[in-house]
């Protein structure tokens, strides 16, 4: 094991800082091409971006809706989670408004299809300082990344999202104030919601390195169970304006079977080290 790390770390030592800050440049400039290169392709394709896309959850059709309303046929055999209505509209109130957040969603398009590559550049430029025995730890760290990132988005883009933009967008104090949703203010919620469910779908990689570290453990999860239980419920709250107890149950489902992935996860490292 020791020859197979001498040639990393006599690398290592021969690469000055300026060398890091080189290489991490590259990196750096990789990523952000991609990023450039996916944001264009989706600055020219406006209908699929804005009109399917992004404006999707406003529309009566959207998959998620429809499910809805077969689920309340099914099991209430009325219809009662069928949305009606949108209860408001999107409204531009500045010249540039809507060019400004094409180039922003075409950007948040870009960052979001470029992850796998960004999160491969990544792990290219930490490679290097790394043992035999730690890049065994990282393997396929790229895949799992990108897979629990995509699932996340997916899951507050489908889900979150729609269920969001309809409770909040027809909540109304009186009758005599019609909600006019400024397109700034509607892009800005669904790109963030949807961007950060995707990232706290990354809570089982996080849990792998800490445990890997040594500061994390399947037994502190377990005893905690209960606490985190309380966690996920408030963040599912948060997450899920809407007041009925069927959405919040449907958010706090993946986000406490998230966590229970993670306990296996620790337990799995916690095997693999004790082998070791």
């Amino acid at each position: 094991m020791a020859s197979d790390q001498q040639p990393e770390i006599q690398t290592e030592k021969e690469m000055s800082f300026f060398d890091h800050i080189d290489a991490l440049r590259g990196h750096l400039f990789r990523s952000a091409l991609a990023i450039v290169i996916f944001g264009v392709t989706a600055f020219v394709n406006k209908h699929i971006l804005f009109d399917v896309i992004i404006f999707g959850p406003t529309h009566l059709d959207f998959i998620t809706y429809r499910a809805f309303c077969k689920l309340s046929l099914l099991l209430a055999g009325n219809d009662q989670y069928c949305i009606k209505d949108m209860g408001f509209t999107l409204k531009n109130i500045t010249m540039s408004g809507q060019f400004t957040q094409h180039i922003f969603v075409a950007f948040i398009a870009g960052l979001v299809l470029a992850f796998p590559y960004i999160i491969f550049e990544v792990w290219r430029f930490i490679k290097p300082a790394l043992t035999t025995k730690e890049k065994s730890y990282a393997k396929g760290i790229v895949f799992f990344v990108s897979i629990l990132f995509f699932i996340g988005v997916l899951f507050g883009y489908f889900l979150l999202a729609p269920l969001s933009v309809n409770f909040l967008g027809s909540y109304r104090v009186s009758d005599a104030v019609s909600n006019e949703v400024n397109i700034e203010s509607y892009i800005s919620f669904v790109s963030t919601l949807t961007l950060a469910t995707g990232l706290v779908f990354e809570l089982p990689m996080l849990v792998y390195f800490l445990t890997k570290i040594g500061l994390l453990g399947s037994k502190w999860m377990k005893k905690n169970r209960k606490y985190a239980i309380i966690v996920i419920l408030l963040l599912a709250g948060i997450l899920t304006p809407s007041p009925d107890v069927a959405s919040q149950i449907m958010m706090f489902i993946p986000l406490y079977s998230l966590y229970e992935i993670s306990i296996f996860v620790a337990k799995s490292v916690e095997k693999n080290n004790s082998k070791t």
